[in-house]
């Protein structure tokens, strides 16, 4: 499986830390920034890894909090963020709601926890029950 990763600075050093450990776990990783700890605008990023997602790939963001680069991806038509803060929430992502971008936030949390999190996303499938299948269309029709 290919898992398109990208950081600002705020979540760097966590993107290099899980880079590493999903190469090492056999995923092909496609590095999207930054490729230092020097200021960016994690909108730029997002929307990189947001493109790989689109063409089939999963995601990871990270930023300090998660928040704003799930923010961002989930203005992506075709892309569902989902910010985790634990395993739990990392399979249920996937499990009910099919998310396809990972977000976490390396200003809280661990490296070893943001691991954790990240394997439960991307080793978890979608449930297909007719009421999932139907929650999740109506989150993509949206309505006001």
């Amino acid at each position: 499986m290919k898992v398109s990763i990208g950081a600002d600075h705020g979540g760097f050093h966590l993107k290099e830390f899980l880079g590493e450990r999903l190469s090492e776990a056999g995923y092909e990783v496609i590095d999207r920034g930054s490729f230092d700890p020097s200021p960016v605008d994690y909108p730029d990023i997002a929307f990189k890894v947001a493109a790989d997602v689109l063409n089939g790939n999963r995601g990871i963001l990270i930023c300090g909090t998660g928040i704003g680069m799930c923010n961002a991806a989930s203005r992506v038509e075709g892309v569902i963020a989902a910010l985790c803060t634990n395993e739990y929430m990392g399979r249920m992502a996937r499990l009910h709601n099919d998310a396809n971008v990972l977000c976490l936030g390396a200003r809280v949390m661990g490296d070893e926890l943001a691991w954790d999190v990240t394997r439960a996303f991307l080793e978890t499938g979608t449930m297909n029950d007719d009421k999932y299948i139907r929650r999740r269309e109506k989150v993509a029709r949206g309505c006001i």
